[in-house]
Protein backbone atom coordinates (compact mmCIF):
# COMPACT_ATOMS: atom_id res chain seq x y z
CA UNK A 1 0.00 0.00 0.00
CA UNK A 2 1.40 3.40 -0.95
CA UNK A 3 1.68 6.31 1.50
CA UNK A 4 2.38 10.02 1.34
CA UNK A 5 6.08 10.69 0.95
CA UNK A 6 6.26 13.10 3.90
CA UNK A 7 4.73 10.47 6.18
CA UNK A 8 7.39 7.91 5.20
CA UNK A 9 10.18 10.44 5.78
CA UNK A 10 8.78 11.42 9.18
CA UNK A 11 8.54 7.78 10.24
CA UNK A 12 12.20 7.34 9.27
CA UNK A 13 13.09 10.02 11.81
CA UNK A 14 14.06 12.99 9.65
CA UNK A 15 11.51 15.33 11.26
CA UNK A 16 7.83 16.12 11.46
CA UNK A 17 5.54 15.75 8.44
CA UNK A 18 5.39 19.51 8.08
CA UNK A 19 9.19 19.75 8.08
CA UNK A 20 9.35 17.01 5.45
CA UNK A 21 6.94 18.94 3.25
CA UNK A 22 9.44 21.81 3.39
CA UNK A 23 12.29 19.48 2.43
CA UNK A 24 10.28 18.14 -0.50
CA UNK A 25 9.45 21.67 -1.68
CA UNK A 26 13.15 22.57 -1.44
CA UNK A 27 14.07 19.72 -3.80
CA UNK A 28 16.02 17.73 -1.21
CA UNK A 29 14.15 14.48 -1.93
CA UNK A 30 14.17 12.33 -5.06
CA UNK A 31 11.94 9.37 -5.91
CA UNK A 32 12.97 6.92 -8.63
CA UNK A 33 15.52 9.35 -10.06
CA UNK A 34 13.18 12.36 -10.18
CA UNK A 35 12.88 15.34 -7.84
CA UNK A 36 9.90 14.69 -5.57
CA UNK A 37 6.91 17.00 -5.35
CA UNK A 38 4.28 17.53 -2.70
CA UNK A 39 1.55 14.97 -3.08
CA UNK A 40 3.85 12.14 -4.18
CA UNK A 41 3.02 8.72 -2.78
CA UNK A 42 5.52 5.89 -2.42
CA UNK A 43 5.67 2.22 -1.51
CA UNK A 44 8.38 -0.24 -0.48
CA UNK A 45 9.55 -0.70 -4.09
CA UNK A 46 10.34 2.98 -4.68
CA UNK A 47 13.92 4.30 -4.56
CA UNK A 48 14.04 7.35 -2.28
CA UNK A 49 17.04 9.64 -1.88
CA UNK A 50 17.24 12.29 0.86
CA UNK A 51 20.10 14.73 0.27
CA UNK A 52 21.61 12.07 -1.96
CA UNK A 53 21.38 9.24 0.58
CA UNK A 54 19.22 6.19 0.00
CA UNK A 55 16.20 5.55 2.18
CA UNK A 56 14.08 2.42 2.31
CA UNK A 57 10.34 3.17 2.12
CA UNK A 58 9.38 0.93 5.01
CA UNK A 59 5.77 0.23 5.87
CA UNK A 60 4.60 0.91 9.46
CA UNK A 61 4.79 -2.82 10.22
CA UNK A 62 8.47 -2.89 9.20
CA UNK A 63 9.58 -0.02 11.46
CA UNK A 64 11.11 -1.39 14.69
CA UNK A 65 9.35 0.05 17.71
CA UNK A 66 12.22 0.43 20.14
CA UNK A 67 12.91 3.00 22.85
CA UNK A 68 16.22 3.68 24.55
CA UNK A 69 16.70 5.57 27.83
CA UNK A 70 19.98 7.46 28.23
CA UNK A 71 21.25 9.25 31.35
CA UNK A 72 22.91 12.23 29.68
CA UNK A 73 26.04 13.74 31.27
CA UNK A 74 26.83 17.44 31.28
CA UNK A 75 28.83 18.62 28.28
CA UNK A 76 27.16 16.56 25.54
CA UNK A 77 25.07 18.16 22.80
CA UNK A 78 21.89 16.70 21.29
CA UNK A 79 22.88 16.85 17.62
CA UNK A 80 24.27 14.14 15.35
CA UNK A 81 27.16 16.32 14.20
CA UNK A 82 28.58 19.33 16.01
CA UNK A 83 30.58 21.97 14.10
CA UNK A 84 32.60 22.66 17.28
CA UNK A 85 33.50 18.95 17.59
CA UNK A 86 31.89 18.63 21.00
CA UNK A 87 30.78 15.18 22.08
CA UNK A 88 27.22 14.35 21.04
CA UNK A 89 24.70 12.11 22.76
CA UNK A 90 24.52 9.93 19.63
CA UNK A 91 28.18 8.94 20.02
CA UNK A 92 27.33 7.22 23.31
CA UNK A 93 24.44 5.17 21.92
CA UNK A 94 24.60 1.56 20.76
CA UNK A 95 24.47 0.66 17.08
CA UNK A 96 21.09 -0.36 15.74
CA UNK A 97 20.36 -2.55 12.70
CA UNK A 98 18.26 -1.27 9.77
CA UNK A 99 17.13 1.81 11.72
CA UNK A 100 18.39 5.04 13.30
CA UNK A 101 17.96 6.55 16.74
CA UNK A 102 15.71 9.62 16.87
CA UNK A 103 15.83 11.84 19.96
CA UNK A 104 12.51 12.51 21.71
CA UNK A 105 13.15 16.12 22.64
CA UNK A 106 16.47 17.67 23.65
CA UNK A 107 18.49 18.77 26.66
CA UNK A 108 20.97 21.64 26.42
CA UNK A 109 24.69 21.12 26.99
CA UNK A 110 24.47 22.21 30.65
CA UNK A 111 21.51 19.95 31.50
CA UNK A 112 21.87 16.30 32.46
CA UNK A 113 19.46 13.44 32.95
CA UNK A 114 16.82 11.50 31.10
CA UNK A 115 16.81 11.44 27.32
CA UNK A 116 14.65 9.06 25.30
CA UNK A 117 15.49 7.80 21.82
CA UNK A 118 13.35 5.73 19.48
CA UNK A 119 13.66 4.01 16.13
CA UNK A 120 10.13 5.17 15.26
CA UNK A 121 10.15 8.75 13.97
CA UNK A 122 6.35 8.98 14.12
CA UNK A 123 6.41 8.17 17.84
CA UNK A 124 9.08 10.82 18.45
CA UNK A 125 7.13 13.48 16.57
CA UNK A 126 3.88 12.67 18.38
CA UNK A 127 5.50 12.74 21.83
CA UNK A 128 7.22 16.07 21.13
CA UNK A 129 4.14 17.79 19.73
CA UNK A 130 2.69 20.37 22.17
CA UNK A 131 -0.83 18.95 21.71
CA UNK A 132 0.24 15.66 23.35
CA UNK A 133 0.71 17.48 26.69
CA UNK A 134 3.33 15.20 28.25
CA UNK A 135 4.80 16.02 31.66
CA UNK A 136 8.54 16.63 31.96
CA UNK A 137 9.96 16.64 35.48
CA UNK A 138 13.26 18.23 36.50
CA UNK A 139 15.40 18.35 39.62
CA UNK A 140 16.60 21.95 39.91
CA UNK A 141 19.20 23.47 42.23
CA UNK A 142 18.68 27.20 42.57
CA UNK A 143 20.96 29.82 44.08
CA UNK A 144 19.09 32.50 46.00
CA UNK A 145 16.10 32.92 48.27
CA UNK A 146 12.80 31.49 46.99
CA UNK A 147 9.64 33.00 48.47
CA UNK A 148 6.06 31.69 48.38
CA UNK A 149 5.19 34.62 46.11
CA UNK A 150 7.79 33.52 43.57
CA UNK A 151 6.47 29.96 43.61
CA UNK A 152 2.92 31.25 43.14
CA UNK A 153 4.01 33.40 40.18
CA UNK A 154 5.67 30.45 38.43
CA UNK A 155 2.55 28.36 39.04
CA UNK A 156 0.25 31.03 37.63
CA UNK A 157 2.44 31.80 34.63
CA UNK A 158 5.19 34.17 33.56
CA UNK A 159 5.38 35.95 30.22
CA UNK A 160 8.71 35.10 28.60
CA UNK A 161 10.03 36.41 25.27
CA UNK A 162 8.45 33.47 23.42
CA UNK A 163 5.12 33.43 25.27
CA UNK A 164 3.51 32.44 28.55
CA UNK A 165 5.19 29.69 30.56
CA UNK A 166 4.38 27.99 33.87
CA UNK A 167 5.18 25.03 36.06
CA UNK A 168 2.26 22.71 36.78
CA UNK A 169 3.97 21.52 39.98
CA UNK A 170 6.76 22.84 42.22
CA UNK A 171 8.00 20.81 45.18
CA UNK A 172 10.74 21.72 47.64
CA UNK A 173 13.20 18.86 47.94
CA UNK A 174 16.28 19.68 50.06
CA UNK A 175 19.12 22.14 50.53
CA UNK A 176 21.38 24.09 52.81
CA UNK A 177 22.96 27.52 52.73
CA UNK A 178 22.17 29.50 49.58
CA UNK A 179 21.49 26.43 47.40
CA UNK A 180 18.17 24.57 47.44
CA UNK A 181 16.78 21.71 45.34
CA UNK A 182 13.28 21.71 43.87
CA UNK A 183 11.39 19.33 41.62
CA UNK A 184 9.34 21.07 38.93
CA UNK A 185 6.98 19.81 36.23
CA UNK A 186 6.01 21.43 32.94
CA UNK A 187 4.05 20.28 29.90
CA UNK A 188 6.27 21.46 27.06
CA UNK A 189 9.91 21.55 26.02
CA UNK A 190 10.78 25.06 24.89
CA UNK A 191 14.44 26.08 24.78
CA UNK A 192 15.87 26.64 28.31
CA UNK A 193 12.34 27.07 29.64
CA UNK A 194 13.04 25.78 33.16
CA UNK A 195 16.04 28.06 33.58
CA UNK A 196 14.24 31.08 32.15
CA UNK A 197 11.26 30.63 34.47
CA UNK A 198 13.47 30.62 37.56
CA UNK A 199 15.59 33.49 36.23
CA UNK A 200 12.40 35.55 35.79
CA UNK A 201 12.17 35.48 39.60
CA UNK A 202 15.70 36.75 40.12
CA UNK A 203 17.33 33.45 41.11
CA UNK A 204 19.94 31.42 39.25
CA UNK A 205 19.76 27.75 38.30
CA UNK A 206 23.09 26.16 39.22
CA UNK A 207 22.18 22.52 38.40
CA UNK A 208 19.45 21.05 36.22
CA UNK A 209 18.61 17.40 35.65
CA UNK A 210 15.60 15.84 33.93
CA UNK A 211 14.30 12.89 35.95
CA UNK A 212 11.04 12.01 34.20
CA UNK A 213 9.43 12.16 30.75
CA UNK A 214 5.75 11.16 30.78
CA UNK A 215 5.56 7.84 32.59
CA UNK A 216 9.31 7.11 32.35
CA UNK A 217 11.69 7.81 35.26
CA UNK A 218 15.46 7.29 35.33
CA UNK A 219 16.08 3.90 36.98
CA UNK A 220 18.50 4.18 39.90
CA UNK A 221 20.85 1.61 38.35
CA UNK A 222 21.30 3.60 35.11
CA UNK A 223 24.10 5.92 36.16
CA UNK A 224 25.32 8.99 34.25
CA UNK A 225 26.55 8.10 30.77
CA UNK A 226 24.72 4.74 30.72
CA UNK A 227 21.70 3.62 28.73
CA UNK A 228 19.10 0.86 28.79
CA UNK A 229 16.47 -0.37 26.37
CA UNK A 230 12.95 -0.04 27.74
CA UNK A 231 10.75 -3.08 28.13
CA UNK A 232 7.45 -3.71 26.38
CA UNK A 233 5.27 -2.41 29.23
CA UNK A 234 6.98 1.00 29.30
CA UNK A 235 7.05 1.30 25.50
CA UNK A 236 3.38 0.36 25.22
CA UNK A 237 2.51 3.13 27.69
CA UNK A 238 4.43 5.66 25.57
CA UNK A 239 2.56 4.58 22.45
CA UNK A 240 -0.72 4.96 24.32
CA UNK A 241 0.30 8.49 25.36
CA UNK A 242 1.03 9.27 21.71
CA UNK A 243 -2.21 7.67 20.48
CA UNK A 244 -0.36 5.19 18.28
CA UNK A 245 -0.55 1.40 17.88
CA UNK A 246 2.15 -0.67 19.56
CA UNK A 247 3.54 -3.91 18.15
CA UNK A 248 5.69 -5.92 20.59
CA UNK A 249 9.19 -6.53 19.24
CA UNK A 250 10.12 -10.10 18.39
CA UNK A 251 13.86 -9.91 19.04
CA UNK A 252 16.51 -7.60 20.56
CA UNK A 253 17.72 -4.79 18.34
CA UNK A 254 20.75 -3.38 20.09
CA UNK A 255 24.40 -3.92 19.29
CA UNK A 256 26.79 -2.69 21.93
CA UNK A 257 29.57 -0.33 20.97
CA UNK A 258 32.96 -1.22 22.35
CA UNK A 259 33.50 0.86 25.46
CA UNK A 260 29.89 2.07 25.33
CA UNK A 261 27.15 2.15 27.90
CA UNK A 262 25.26 -0.69 29.46
CA UNK A 263 22.20 -2.13 27.73
CA UNK A 264 19.56 -3.85 29.85
CA UNK A 265 15.95 -3.55 30.84
CA UNK A 266 15.65 -1.69 34.17
CA UNK A 267 14.57 -3.70 37.18
CA UNK A 268 11.05 -3.20 38.48
CA UNK A 269 10.81 -0.95 41.49
CA UNK A 270 14.00 1.01 40.74
CA UNK A 271 12.64 4.01 38.91
CA UNK A 272 14.29 6.85 40.81
CA UNK A 273 10.96 8.44 41.71
CA UNK A 274 10.83 11.59 43.79
CA UNK A 275 8.93 11.66 47.09
CA UNK A 276 5.15 11.75 46.87
CA UNK A 277 3.80 15.16 45.89
CA UNK A 278 2.28 17.28 48.57
CA UNK A 279 0.88 20.78 48.20
CA UNK A 280 3.28 22.99 46.27
CA UNK A 281 5.37 25.15 48.57
CA UNK A 282 8.67 26.93 48.97
CA UNK A 283 11.18 26.45 51.78
CA UNK A 284 10.36 28.61 54.76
Amino acid sequence: MDEKLQKVLARAGFGSRREMETWISAGRVMVNGKVATLGDRVDADDAILVDGKKLAAKSPAEVPQRVLLYNKPLGEVCTRNDPENRKTVFQALPDVQHARWVAIGRLDINTSGLLLFTTDGELANKLMHPSTQIEREYAVRVLGEVTPEMVQAMHKGVMLEDGMARFTDIQYFAGEGANHWYHVVLMEGRNREVRRLWESQGVKVSRLKRVRYGNIFIPSEITVGRYCELGGKEIKALYQLAGLDYRPAKKPLLRRKSGGGKSRTPSAGKTGRRPSSRSSKSKK
